[in-house]
């Protein structure tokens, strides 16, 4: 498979600027591997396809406001820092993006905050985009987190060309999320709602949780035409073994094992013993799927309507097969369901 397999005409117009009213609510694309069949839903109707002692894993993970506005030292000028990755807590050393990477150097300190409480000083080039930063503070390490948390904006991606709003603060996380790590939202989660769990747990469908916290990784353009030469950043992960116990017995029962999203089949693929069941894992993956690929633990999945040549649309490629893909794709254009992070959602059986 070559990257230009996974290119498409997406107009600009259904790339989804804001979530469906109501979580549950989106609209449900369901395409039947066996069968080749495409059905349009609505995303509360996810029940109908599950029965008692199925598996669902979701994604725990926790997006933090990553986004913050500092200014330049002398001149002023207003600079973006993403915060990707804390480096050392102790030090308080963080992996960072900052925009326009052009006027930042080592060296040079950023101030945050209308009273600029909180400074920054460039210690490293560690990309052509990234930097590292010394965040220098006073306070205790909790103050210190609490101040990012105050300062910085929930990160939302950059096709969305409004404001942040407050109630992207709620929308951009799932309902279930606990471990704070990510940059980005587990998106094929958004679209549970408390009812819909309780639906679901109330026919005998079991969860489990797992954790990968989404990095920028995720989304980073593929450059290369020939796909084995694409590296994936690193994104850390946990299963543990409440999680490898559950998911273990769906398989050796042979229910429906859903993963919940992308992120989830990057972490149960990232762990496969050698007679395809799960391990516990805990640490870091950089694991890229994509066609052909045998998957092991998941033999469903949720996830949403993704842009083209992305990493993300070439695991679903190589989940639901790719003429069935790119035909359910172009069903998607055609019928206009909503793209990206607040799009809309397909079950793939």
């Amino acid at each position: 498979m070559k990257l230009s397999h996974f290119n498409f005409d997406l107009p600009p117009e259904l790339l989804a600027e804001y979530p469906a009213e109501n979580r549950d609510e989106a609209r449900l694309m369901v395409l039947n591997r066996a069968e080749q069949t495409i059905e349009h839903k609505s995303f509360k109707d996810l029940i109908d396809y599950f029965s008692a002692d199925d598996v669902m894993v979701l994604n725990n993970t926790k997006v933090f406001p990553a986004r913050l506005y500092g200014n330049k030292e002398k001149t002023g000028a207003r600079i973006e820092v993403f915060l990707l990755r804390e480096l050392n807590s102790e030090t308080r050393l963080w992996d960072v993006l900052v925009d326009p990477a052009r006027k930042i150097r080592i060296g040079n300190k950023l101030y945050f905050g209308d009273d600029e409480s909180l400074v920054a000083e460039v210690i490293d080039n560690t990309t052509s985009r990234g930097r590292t930063l010394r965040f220098l503070y006073d306070g205790s390490y909790e103050e210190f987190r609490k101040k990012l948390t105050d300062l910085g904006e929930t990160p939302l991606p950059k096709y969305i060309k409004r404001e942040v709003e407050p109630e992207d603060q709620d929308r951009y996380q799932t309902i279930y999320a606990k471990n704070e790590g990510a940059v980005a939202a587990p998106t094929a989660g958004l679209h549970f709602s408390k009812h819909l769990l309780k639906r679901l747990e109330i026919k005998g469908v079991d969860f489990a949780e797992v954790t990968l916290h989404v990095g920028l990784g995720t989304f980073h353009p593929v450059e290369v035409e020939d796909l084995s030469k694409h590296k994936m950043d690193s994104e850390e992960a946990y299963v543990d073994h409440k999680a490898v116990t559950t998911i273990n017995k769906g398989i050796l029962e042979k229910r429906r094992v859903c993963a919940v999203g992308t992120t989830v089949m990057r972490a149960l693929e990232s762990s496969v013993s050698s007679n395809n069941t799960l391990n516990e894992f805990s640490g870091w993956t950089n694991k890229f799927i994509f066609p052909p690929y045998d998957f092991s633990i998941a033999n469903c999945m949720i996830t949403n309507f993704h842009t083209p040549k992305s990493t993300l649309m070439m695991m679903v490629s190589a989940f639901a097969g790719h003429d069935f893909m790119k035909k359910a794709y172009e069903e998607a254009v055609k019928e206009k369901y909503k793209f990206y992070t607040y799009g809309d959602a397909m079950l793939i059986l």
